[in-house]
């Protein structure tokens, strides 16, 4: 009789591990077909320090876990077209996104605008050199660092600002380095090695103690800019892509990128530069690498 019933024992201990303690839920809901608990999301660095805190903050509340690859926008695009992976694309700007469409590399019903940020320059705190506009980036001997414009986004919006005010051809002339990302760009004023950088607005929240922020003239600013994100056309898990693109633009998830200094509207942006456009597209002209 004991062998009996330590044989049922076993068998119900059986079902129910396969049974209860196998899938994945949240609210109560099991997992959809498909789904394998793990996202990839290409991203512009523009975007780094908010969306890692969300993505932990998502995998803490859902158990699912979000695999971020940062770099340039035109980057890690390419990275998501050449391997044919990745659930989610943000990119830094509209500029890349709107490249995404066309190349079909994401569905264009899914995009989101998550927040806004305003091109400026930046400059290393104390402001050493004494930049104060865009005309004193092309005075002899400042040392100007920029992002690579053919596959980053600020990059790209720093030289349209050039352009626009005729000041390409001499900031030109005193542009040390091209960076290959947001982040790297922002470490080159953190870390000294240039006296100012064409940037966003945000790069002083990352390091307050590091960089300091040179507005431009609102006249001067060319775009407004965005960062949006959208479900890739490769991925497996449409389901859990949904979910967290639900959360990238929910209340919480817009009050992490405002904490790192992101703004949620573009109306807070118009504040800076209220004739400006927002988003769209610019062609990089030739010859600027």
């Amino acid at each position: 009789m004991g062998r009996i019933l330590k044989l049922i024992a076993v068998i119900v201990l059986a079902v129910f591990l396969s049974t209860g303690c196998t899938s994945t839920k949240e609210n109560g809901k099991p997992a959809g077909r498909g789904e394998t608990g793990e996202l990839h999301v290409f991203a512009g660095a523009a975007s780094k320090p908010p969306l890692e805190e969300i993505a932990a903050l998502f995998m803490q509340k859902t158990g699912v876990k979000v695999n971020l690859t940062f770099g340039g926008s035109g980057t890690v695009l390419s990275q998501m077209k050449l391997s044919r992976q990745g659930d989610i694309y943000i990119p830094g700007s509209s500029d890349f996104m709107e490249i995404a469409k066309r190349e079909g590399v994401v569905d264009a019903g899914t995009e989101e605008i998550l927040v806004y940020l305003i091109p400026t320059i930046n400059v290393p705190k104390g402001n050493p050199q004494g930049i104060r506009s865009l005309n004193d980036l092309a005075r002899p001997g400042v040392r100007v660092g920029m992002a690579r414009p053919d596959t980053v986004c600020v990059g790209l919006y720093g030289v349209e600002i050039l352009e626009k005010a005729g000041l390409a051809e001499k900031v030109k002339n005193n542009i040390v380095t091209y960076a290959e990302s947001c982040e790297k760009t922002a470490n080159l004023v953190a870390l000294k090695q240039v006296d100012a950088v064409m940037g966003w607005d945000v790069f002083e929240k990352w390091e307050p103690d590091k960089i300091e922020t040179i507005y431009l003239k609102p006249e001067q600013v060319t775009r407004i800019g965005y960062i949006p994100a959208a479900i890739s056309n490769f991925t497996a898990n449409r389901e859990i892509a949904v979910r967290f693109m639900a959360f990238l633009a929910s209340e919480e998830g817009k009050n992490i990128f405002r904490k790192y200094g992101y703004l949620g509207s573009a109306e807070e942006a118009r504040k800076f530069a209220p004739e400006a456009p927002v988003g769209g597209e610019y062609q990089l002209p030739a010859g600027w690498l």
